[in-house]
């Protein structure tokens, strides 16, 4: 069972916390992480690219020239895709790109990746995160001060809006509550910042 410290919004040990095995102590699939990765990046495609073929692009209706005796190549269009201004071979139209995964394989890619960030050493269990304000400068010192100034994923216990607009002006820093959390934002982060019951609630739902 793993054991991580547990510190405060100025960076000092505040006790320590025992993670479940079976959310934050499995054995990593990488396989299963990648092809989670590949499934977010491919929903997230707007799939909305639109160019013209050779029938959609205005003009060309007129053979160019006659079909013998001129010494060029025969020609149809003057709007071919070997033209100026002619349309596009195999042109992209638009298509959606998503697709889903097993809810299993979902499953065990949130806890491969949550695993590897303790194994890694790059989990933070924060105390608890108070804000009464929207004040980033706080949120900042925060980060700065529980060593996490780079790319970091916060996971909030709840959804305070002081919370989530005092982070959300950090650069390399997004928010996300238990039930948003996916791999892909996970490991894209370089630093995992979990509220204490935020980690409680994450056992909870996926133990």
């Amino acid at each position: 069972m793993p054991t991580i410290q547990v510190v405060d919004m100025e960076g000092k040990k505040s006790g320590k916390i025992e993670l479940s095995d079976a959310v934050f102590g499995i054995t990593p699939n990488a396989a299963v992480m990648h092809a989670a990765v590949v499934n977010y990046l491919a929903n997230q495609r707007q799939g909305t690219q639109s160019t013209l073929t050779r029938t959609e692009v205005s003009g060309g209706g007129k053979k160019p020239w006659r079909q013998k005796g001129t010494g060029h190549a025969r020609q149809g269009s003057i709007r071919a895709p070997q033209w100026r201004h002619g349309g596009i071979v195999h042109a992209p139209k638009p298509r959606d790109y998503s697709y889903s995964l097993n809810k299993k394989v979902k499953k065990l890619a949130l806890l491969s990746a949550l695993s590897d960030k303790v194994l890694t050493e790059d989990l933070i269990v924060l105390k608890d995160f108070a804000m009464d304000e929207y004040k980033t400068k706080t949120a900042a010192a925060c980060m700065k001060a529980i060593g996490a100034e780079k790319k970091t994923l916060v996971v909030l216990d709840d959804n305070n809006a002081f919370k989530v607009k005092s982070l959300a002006n950090i650069a390399g820093v997004k928010t996300a509550q238990v039930n948003t959390i996916n791999p892909y934002d996970i490991i894209n982060a370089d630093k995992l910042v979990i509220v204490k019951e935020a980690a409680k609630k994450i056992e909870e739902v996926y133990a």
